[in-house]
């Protein structure tokens, strides 16, 4: 028998907790869904009567929480009895790359999925089930069944009845079109052993999913399926990216070559645009932790293999970088460059693991100046990036940076031009107004392909854009 689901808590209200949770209390209004955060700045901008403050920007988000938050969408700190209360409970927490210990640099830290667990098996009462909705290693749910399972032993000791059931159902978000693909996904998986858990499960999502879009599996299955996932998508802008340094040596072209290989109906269109390298919160992670998990295996040559993937985008990322010193005449000491985009793609305000942040950290230690332009990332989280512990000590030659919200002020006097993240404001450059603004010779370099050459005809400035290289003079 099913279990009717009255009361949902979601722990962790992050980039995937967020969208997730508005998406179910927009499509479930019948139920009462609260997520919880220790981080009380970040409940508050979930209820800033602002909507622009809200910590997570998506596309089509701010009007879910409109129309739903403080009616059956809540944003609490008071993790004990939103707990206590809960049917069921969705674990979204951060799950990073481990700097320190055993598997360091390689596997996921697993620490905020171990407390949430405690917190479950330590405040919920009667029969809850847990959904494991964080990207996690394969077999993390052992990890969360072993937590609770002591719990419900000794609710038998103590005469409070308590009982679990645990689920996977990773979530399958690509940041910028989160929304869609929430409320139109490709597919959602459940993965368990409780028949009726998951049924209580899949008939939430079948408010809105077509059941045949909703697929069963073991738990283990669920996990590596969502590595798998990325670490496939990943490879594809890997090898993209490989090429389009070898369309710059050759004159063939990127877009040319994407578009025929795209054609192919076994290989598809999708992920095949070139550009400064992968970023965001779930490609590099996952991708080290399958190559620790076939490391643990004793599978060297395939966590080799995957390895590479990583090695490749790292390697673009450098390549740009020194592609910009090199037309610089080789020096970009206490040279102004303008930089576009920090988020690491559009529509979204997520700066994990971009591009822009490994660009602009080998260009500072160069020696430049840099004055970052995002329209959604906010000057804090640049410093938070550029300014890591973990970042590069600089030489004596440091450059400096400084955000600027006016594209004009950002290139005025500026050596060159990066365009890092393709928002649509980028793509309509004025370039015969930019052109009288900066320093000659002077430099666009467009490493999303979002620029038409045309568009610089007549103004004089250099142009170079991946997997095309250098354009002749305009």
């Amino acid at each position: 028998m099913t279990s009717q689901i009255k009361k949902i808590c979601c722990i962790g209200a992050g980039y995937v907790g967020g969208p997730t949770m508005a998406v179910l209390a927009d499509r479930c209004k019948d139920i009462k869904v609260t997520l919880v955060d220790i981080d009380k700045k970040r409940i508050n901008a979930w209820n800033d009567k602002d909507l622009s403050k809200l910590p997570v920007f998506e596309p089509g988000l701010k009007e879910i929480i409109k129309r739903n938050r403080n009616k059956n969408l809540f944003f609490s700190t008071d993790i004990a009895n939103t707990i206590k209360e809960a049917d069921m409970i969705f674990i979204s927490v951060n799950t990073p790359t481990k700097t320190s210990g055993f598997g360091a640099g390689y596997a996921s830290d697993l620490k905020w999925v171990e407390s949430s667990a405690r917190q479950v098996a330590e405040y919920s009462s009667g029969h809850t089930i847990v959904v494991e909705k964080s990207t996690v290693p394969v077999r993390t749910a052992e990890l969360i069944q072993n937590i609770l399972s002591e719990s419900e032993e000794n609710s038998f000791i103590s005469n409070i009845k308590k009982s679990f059931s645990v689920l996977s159902s990773p979530e399958f978000l690509a940041e910028g079109t989160a929304i869609n693909d929430l409320e139109n996904p490709d597919r959602v998986l459940i993965g368990g052993e409780d028949n009726n858990a998951m049924r209580s499960l899949s008939g939430i999502y079948e408010r809105w999913i077509p059941a045949n879009k909703i697929l069963f599996t073991n738990v283990w299955s669920s996990e590596l399926s969502k590595l798998t996932a990325n670490a496939f998508l990943a490879q594809r802008l890997s090898s993209i990216n490989a090429i389009s340094a070898l369309c710059e040596a050759t004159g063939a072209e990127i877009k040319e070559v994407s578009n025929a290989i795209g054609a192919d109906k076994r290989i598809g269109k999708k992920f095949l645009d070139a550009g400064p390298g992968f970023g965001g919160s779930c490609f590099q992670k996952d991708i080290l932790n399958l190559v620790y998990l076939c490391q643990y295996y004793g599978l060297e040559k395939i966590s080799r293999y995957w390895e590479h993937v990583l090695i490749v985008n790292n390697w673009q990322k450098e390549r740009i970088a020194s592609l910009v010193v090199e037309k610089l005449f080789g020096t970009v000491t206490n040279k102004k460059i303008a930089m576009f985009g920090f988020a690491f793609k559009a529509n979204t305000n997520d700066t994990r693991e971009s591009p822009s942040i490994s660009i602009a950290k080998d260009l500072l230690e160069n020696g430049a100046n840099l004055m970052i332009n995002d329209p959604q990332v906010l000057p804090y989280q640049i410093e938070k990036e550029l300014c890591k512990k973990e970042s590069k000590i600089f030489s004596e030659k440091e450059g400096s940076w400084s955000f600027n919200s006016n594209l004009n002020e950002c290139v005025k006097d500026a050596d060159a031009l990066i365009i890092l993240t393709a928002w649509d404001e980028y793509k309509e450059i004025n370039f015969e107004k930019f052109s009288k603004l900066m320093r000659k010779p002077s430099w666009v370099f467009d490493t999303r392909k979002i620029i038409s050459k045309n568009s610089l005809k007549g103004t004089g400035i250099k142009f170079w854009q991946v997997g095309m290289g250098e354009c002749s003079s305009l």
